[in-house]
């Protein structure tokens, strides 16, 4: 059996941002009125799968995050966007965006790397339910219900009613 594990959503590209939905954007940017820190929404390059979106929307990304220097950024995603809240277009520019571009090749990397180890322990597993299943087949094919050869049947049939008889079993005629 060569059992392949198929996991939902799995694609072997890394997960990266490609732009920033400019539309999206403050419409007072550059102005006096702009806000110091807003919402930007980038595009993923792929759509990310349920694991990658548990993994940036999770705790440790705020603490790697919080560990760069960005502790009040907020991560969120909408489907092929990441929302990041809190933030400026000159942050992501001087850095937040390779924080993001890296730790989201992490996720992607540490996610595959998983599921191949499990994929191999899946594959070890039917390998070996296999063999234990073939060699219980075979020990069960070796199980012979025939009588010893040169072993007279007849004459101890007759031998166990004899007792029989004698025990009071029946009477003989």
């Amino acid at each position: 059996m060569n059992a392949q594990l198929k996991i939902a959503g799995q694609n072997p590209e890394l997960l990266g941002l490609g732009s920033v939905l400019v539309g999206s954007l403050p419409a007072a940017l550059m102005t006096d009125d702009a806000p110091d820190h807003y919402t930007v929404e980038a595009v993923f390059t792929r759509k990310a799968d349920r694991d990658e979106v548990d993994a940036i929307q999770s705790s440790e990304m705020r603490d790697h995050l919080s560990a760069n220097g960005y502790p009040t950024v907020e991560l969120h995603v909408a489907d092929r966007r990441l929302e990041i809240a809190n933030t400026s277009l000159e942050e992501l520019r001087d850095g937040l965006a390779s924080v993001l571009a890296q730790r989201l090749a992490e996720i992607t990397t540490a996610l595959h790397t998983a599921r191949a180890q499990a994929a191999d322990r899946f594959q070890i597993a039917s390998d070996r339910e296999q063999e234990r299943a073939a060699l219980v087949a075979a020990l069960a094919d070796a199980v012979v219900f025939t009588p010893p050869s040169g072993s007279d049947r007849s004459s101890d049939d007759d031998s166990r009613i004899e007792d029989w008889v004698e025990e009071g079993g029946a009477v003989r005629s």
